[in-house]
This record gives structure tokens, C-alpha cells and sequence, in this order.
């Protein structure tokens, strides 16, 4: 997968806010103007097992109105859209519409069905969920981001898409449209009321200078450790003692796969010079039902106040499953700071930083 599918979704999250299609004429709305038609609904064969529902066809879909979000359960992205989502499936599945989520993972982990299922019940996910393992559905699609979401009309065309974040109201607006021409009536016009929380929580886009920084040796970058590159190779490594903006560091005996860097002895550190309110790390343990014990702080301070979900105001965590974890939520002013996490025991997988 393309670095750039998730830097890219993040960047188009503020490029992309097309117009709702309405515009205000002597004091009233005037009506959107027609959709373009897209191309047809690609197959969804292939993907399965189906979480929340029995297996759906595009066939067997004729008739509704369907909003395809593809998405993977560690992307601080897509989580970032999932409360506007799970909104439109409530407030208009009495309507016609019907919500999709095709999981297609970006990591190896997320290819496991149960750690899948998880997430779907954490999320609070209750619409049908295609599990997209082998990226047949992705494929068919064409689809090269994370999130990206399709709208088809009732017929089986494709009638919007939208990549990244953002573009909420223009995506409800299409989807009140197409189910007026599906004989739905007309709806209210007004607009959900997504409740975010936690990392949902939108980015603070004024203020977000760090990337998306991955620890494999496939796609990492901005490196500052000496040593440890080439891939499957055990090394013992220092952090550097200086770092510039968006540099990172691993310090004691990590090995760097292509996907994730692994620690082998305990008392292993991870540094990242930062600029942004959140700082998110996706991690697990390399056995599964194995704890790791971690601690988080901030220009060389427990986090206090500033300590995100997964922490505690002291910085002390654990690592249980392979997520994303929030570990730093900043309510002050935003600043280049000094990130470091140390874990107290072996065995943690760490895979990229995201930031928010």
C-alpha cells in the first residue's frame, strides 16, 4: 500500500469541500442539480465473511439507496469519519439507505476476522460490514484510499465519491438526493448531528505538522537512530541526542520489519519530535493474550493533563490488542515537543504515528 493513501486522505480532508448542490433564491432552495452518473456498481463477490448481515449482492441491492465506505480499523483517518457515518445509516435506514463498510486492511493484523469483529462492536458499527481480506472488493472498485466512500443510486450507479475526510454535508446532501429519486419522499433537509468522541474527534488542522510516520523498514521515513536498517535485522540501537521536527528514534534491542518494528528486551524506548494536539501510535503485542506495560512522556514530564485515552495523567499504560492508541491529547497550546514511550516489558509491535 501507498504511503500516500493515508497522507493524502488526511490533506484532502480540507481540499475537498465541494458545494451541497443548493443555492439560496429569493429566499428559498433551489433544487440540486442532476448527479453524473459514475459507472455501475462493481461486484462485491469475494469479500466475506459479512459481519452484521448475511452476504449482499449489488442485484440484490437494486432498489436502495447505498453508501460504500471502505475503510481499515487502525486508520486514524477513517475514524475521524466513522460518527457521520453511522449517523446517516441510522437516520436513513428507514428511508432506503444502506450503509456498507468494506474492511480492507492495511496490515496483516487487521486481516484477522476476530480482531475485525472486535472493532466492530468497539465502534458501535451496526451496519453491514464486508470483510475485505483479499481486496477483491477494493479492486473491483478501483479504490486507493482510506477512507473513501461511493454513493449508488437506486438503479446500481455510482452518483459521488469522496476520498478522505471531510465533505460531510455534500455526501448527506447526495444521499437525501438519490432517495428522493428513488420514491423515498422528500426528507427533512436537515443534517445529522455526528456526536464524535475520543479519537473520532476531528484534527486540529490549523495546528498539525507531524505526518503519518511508519517504524517498518518498507516505508519508514526521517529515521535518526543509527543502525537496525535493513529488515529482520536485530540490532541494539541509542536515540539520537538531538532531533529535528518529525524525526523519530528507536532506543535498545528492536528489530525492524517491513511492516512494524518489534522490541526484544525490556526497556526498549520510541522518540518522535512533534508538532500537533494528538499523537496516535498503532501497536500490539507480538503474542496474542500478552500484556505489555508502557510509559508515556512529554518533553521528558508525565503527560498530566495532556495524556490521551490509553494513558493514565502519569503516562502508564498497557498494550493488550493491535490498535491505534491515543497517548497524547494536548489542551494547551500547540508546540514542537519531545514524544517518548518506554516499554517496560518485550514483545510490542509498533507500527506507525498518526497525529491529529
Amino acid at each position: 500500500m501507498s504511503t500516500t493513501r493515508h497522507l493524502l486522505a488526511g490533506l484532502l480532508a480540507g481540499a475537498i469541500a465541494l458545494p451541497d448542490g443548493t443555492a439560496a433564491q429569493d429566499g428559498k432552495i433551489a433544487a440540486a442539480p442532476p448527479l453524473p452518473v459514475e459507472g455501475e456498481m462493481p461486484s462485491l463477490a469475494g469479500a466475506g465473511p459479512w459481519l452484521n448481515s448475511q452476504p449482499l449482492t449489488t442485484a440484490g441491492l437494486r432498489g436502495k439507496v447505498v453508501l460504500v465506505d471502505f475503510w481499515t480499523y487502525s486508520c486514524i483517518n477513517w475514524l475521524r469519519t466513522l460518527p457521520h457515518v453511522r449517523a446517516w445509516a441510522e437516520k436513513y435506514r428507514g428511508q432506503g439507505l444502506v450503509v456498507i463498510g468494506v474492511h480492507s486492511p492495511e496490515f496483516e493484523f487487521e486481516k484477522n476476522v476476530d480482531n475485525v469483529r472486535k472493532a466492530v462492536a468497539d465502534m458501535r458499527i451496526d451496519y453491514p460490514v464486508a470483510v475485505d481480506s483479499g481486496h477483491a472488493v477494493w479492486r473491483a472498485f478501483d479504490n486507493q484510499y482510506w477512507p473513501a466512500t461511493y454513493v449508488v443510486d437506486a438503479q446500481g450507479r455510482i452518483r459521488n465519491h469522496h476520498f478522505g475526510e471531510g465533505g460531510y454535508e455534500r455526501i448527506e446532501r447526495v444521499i437525501q438526493q438519490l432517495l428522493a429519486e428513488a420514491g423515498a419522499g422528500e426528507t427533512d433537509g436537515k443534517l445529522v448531528a455526528a456526536e464524535p468522541r475520543g479519537a473520532e474527534i476531528a484534527a486540529d488542522w490549523a495546528h498539525l505538522k507531524s505526518p503519518e510516520t511508519y517504524l517498518g523498514t518498507g516505508r519508514g521515513e526521517r529515521f535518526a537512530s543509527r543502525g537496525g536498517g535493513a529488515a529482520g535485522a536485530r540490532a541494539v540501537l541509542a536515540l539520537p541526542e538531538r532531533f529535528r521536527l518529525n524525526d523519530w528514534g528507536l532506543g535498545g534491542d528492536w528489530t525492524r520489519q517491513r511492516e512494524f518494528a518489534v522490541l526484544n528486551a525490556p526497556g526498549g524506548r520510541l522518540a518522535y519530535r512533534f508538532h500537533a494536539r494528538d499523537v496516535h501510535l498503532v501497536m500490539g503485542p507480538a503474542t496474542r493474550g500478552s500484556a505489555v506495560r508502557f510509559r508515556v512522556r512529554v518533553d521528558g514530564q508525565p503527560p498530566r493533563g495532556d495524556h490521551g485515552l490509553d494513558v493514565d495523567e502519569q503516562g502508564v499504560g498497557t498494550v493488550t490488542e493491535q490498535r491505534l492508541h491515543q497517548l497524547v491529547r494536548q489542551k494547551g497550546p500547540i508546540a514542537d515537543r519531545q514524544f517518548e514511550i518506554e516499554f517496560l516489558d518485550p514483545g510490542v509491535e509498533a507500527y506507525v504515528f498518526t497525529f491529529g
